[in-house]
């Protein structure tokens, strides 16, 4: 790998079942060292742009590079043990008739470096164990050894929190996480599972109808959707009208800086914990609403506000102070929005605090 050159580089890439377009002309970047989460709906080719990394399928269109070799183009084809790739399986697919050691050291560089990648995921004292003496998370730490152990230049995971339950889907998705990193590996990681993207990953790209339409941090993909449908996919989400006007947009909850280009009436997409919630004589600038339903959560609460043209939106809160249907409030914009066209073309403009 040369110092300039990424992990993973899918450049166009396009793969057909059919009359079943599955990948879709797919730009993908995963850097060195980095985390990548590959997010999106079922059906929208995540699992399919996976496999043409790993050489699985061979691509109609488009090239893949792996640390900046060519594996799979027009005139390129690699077979998929001689890409430097490593799998993790939604399943683990390990060798039910092999120990944890001899699993872990299938296609490994070394014995010593499989028992140090054991030993890296915290299943050393597990070597002599067969898989089906194994919980599923166990497994799952297994394929990841297996995977490490041949010191590939990227790992590629297949939803492999899937299967399990949620408690230790969660408690398992940190501790990979955190085995990649301490290991220094680059990782792409397919998943459906919005909260499991952005809270692992370095970089989230959310996969539409076999495209990439937006990749970035997980605070960018979340707090500047580039259009409303990834806005709308990766959490709750409200649109209220504005208007874009000499780098500025407006619209009832408060002003925010805009990017220059964007004029005339935008739809502002704005995320309920970006509604700011007061009594009317606590701000002068804002709306005024009505709160016409409360949902309490302990640590925080969801409120149904109305304004007065009969808009409604959330606002997500603390827990304190209570509020309760009927109460008149006044309404403003505290934390990131955006605004998108109403063709729903590429977000020009992103804020924070009500600037008004």
């Amino acid at each position: 790998m040369t110092e300039a050159s990424p992990a993973i580089e899918v450049e166009g890439l396009g793969k057909s079942f059919g009359d079943v377009g599955a990948v879709d002309g797919a730009f993908l970047r995963v850097d060195r060292g980095a985390l990548v989460a590959l997010l999106g709906p079922s059906g929208s080719g995540k699992s399919t742009l996976l496999r043409l990394i790993a050489g699985f399928e061979r691509p109609d269109a488009g090239t893949v590079r792996v640390a900046g070799r060519e594996v799979a183009g027009p005139r390129t084809w690699v077979e998929p043990e001689e890409r430097h790739v490593g799998m993790v399986f939604q399943h683990g697919a390990l060798f039910p008739h092999l120990t944890v050691a001899a699993n872990a050291a299938f296609g490994a560089s070394s014995r010593p470096r499989a028992a140090e990648c054991l030993d890296l995921v915290g299943l050393s004292d597990r070597a002599g164990a067969y898989p089906h003496e194994l919980s599923g998370g166990e497994r799952q730490r297994v394929a990841l050894a297996r995977a490490l152990a041949a010191d590939p230049e990227v790992v590629l995971l297949d939803e492999p929190f899937a299967s399990l339950d949620a408690g230790l889907r969660e408690r398992l998705r940190e501790d990979v996480a955190a085995i990649l990193r301490a290991a220094g590996t680059s990782a792409l990681l397919v998943t459906h599972d919005q909260a499991e993207a952005l809270s692992l990953a370095d970089t989230v790209a959310v996969l539409r109808e076999g495209r990439v339409e937006q990749a970035g941090s997980p605070e960018e993909v979340y707090e500047r959707p580039e259009s409303r449908w990834v806005a709308e996919f990766l959490g709750e989400v409200d649109v209220l009208p504005g208007v874009a006007a000499g780098g500025v947009v407006e619209c009832a909850l408060g002003r925010f800086p805009g990017a220059a280009g964007l004029d005339g009436p935008v739809e502002v997409v704005i995320r309920p914990e970006s509604v700011g919630v007061g009594f009317s004589a606590m701000r002068e600038h804002g709306a005024e609403a009505v709160v016409v339903q409360r949902s309490f959560f302990g640590h925080d609460q969801l409120l149904q506000l109305e304004l007065r043209d009969g808009v409604r939106l959330r606002s997500r809160r603390l827990g304190f102070p209570a509020w309760h249907p009927g109460d008149h409030v006044r309404v403003w914009l505290d934390g990131p929005a955006s605004a998108l066209s109403p063709a729903d073309a590429p977000a020009a403009t992103q804020g924070g605090r009500d600037a008004a």
